[in-house]
């Protein structure tokens, strides 16, 4: 078997669909399921059965996936240690951040470090922080940025800590914000324990919830322009033109505050790659970046 069955056996296996995985690995369909059957034929077994809603792996299948997860993160590790063998700072960087540090905080970052270390490759997911969290705390990812108060066994970095405010177009009426219009959007559990435990300190009615959007910056767009007011971190702010904003606090008075974390296994630095990046972020001060923007 070669290093491309076991690829196609693990993402068969992650999205149970012939057309997703024949996408991913830029193969036709009948490529793919050809491909299938002689792997099928190599071990002598059914691998997968077909099914309206997808492909069912069998148990033979199921372990084979397994195993599959298993030598696909060997051969990574074996070619990034043979890489790491050499002087030069060069390979791939495996990066986990979470939507919105993807989208603006990041770029300008990889920007100044690919001006340091131009042979540094990237391999970057973007997720909700939770599953960013998952990912590092796996080691399918080299380092993972988070946004929120997440318990962290490995190494940590505070990159920077941001207000959460009340924005909206118009002037912002808390006794009478239950009944204005109110724009929520998908966003990190942790985030919208945070926010849900703040009404519930400081209202009794429910919040009139106007539209729910997919993103916060979708949500920012949103209240730009008059649609209702919602919850947004300090950094959503920048350039939002003539809003009105009110400072949220808890019960005791304390302003909400919400911290985003670069997290890592410690063992990960012995990677040179990994090694000068962290070295990288810890010399970059975040707080004075100018962060790209739509």
């Amino acid at each position: 078997m070669e290093e491309r069955d076991w690829t196609i056996l693990h993402l068969l296996h992650e999205h149970k669909n012939i057309t997703k995985t024949a996408q991913l690995l830029y193969l036709s369909q009948p490529a793919l399921t050809k491909r299938l059957m002689h792997i099928e034929q190599e071990f002598g077994v059914k691998i997968v059965n077909r099914g309206i809603r997808g492909v069912h792996f069998t148990p033979q299948g199921e372990y084979l996936a397994k195993r599959a997860e298993e030598l696909l993160a060997a051969f990574r590790e074996i070619r990034e240690n043979v890489t790491n063998l050499n002087q030069d700072i060069a390979g791939t960087l495996r990066l986990g951040v979470s939507n919105y540090f993807g989208k603006y905080e990041l770029p300008p970052l990889l920007k100044l470090f690919r001006e340091q270390y131009p042979r540094v490759d990237y391999q970057l997911e973007t997720a909700f922080s939770k599953d960013v969290f998952t990912m590092v705390y796996n080691h399918d990812i080299h380092i993972g940025f988070v946004r929120g108060d997440y318990s962290w066994p490995g190494e940590k970095r505070l990159l920077f800590r941001e207000k959460v405010w009340i924005v909206s177009k118009d002037e912002i009426d808390l006794e009478g914000l239950p009944q204005a219009p109110r724009i929520d959007y998908f966003t990190d559990p942790l985030f919208k324990t945070m926010i849900d435990r703040w009404w519930a300190d400081h209202y009794t009615k429910a919040a009139s919830v106007a539209m729910k959007v997919d993103r916060a910056d979708t949500c920012r767009e949103m209240v730009k322009n008059g649609l209702g007011y919602s919850f947004l971190p300090t950094r959503f702010l920048k350039d939002m033109g003539d809003v009105h904003t009110a400072e949220m606090k808890d019960k005791n008075g304390e302003p909400l505050i919400r911290e985003t974390w670069m997290f890592y296994h410690p063992e990960a630095r012995e990677n040179r790659v990994v090694n000068a990046f962290v070295e990288f972020i810890e010399h970059t001060d975040l707080e004075d970046m100018e962060l790209s923007q739509d």
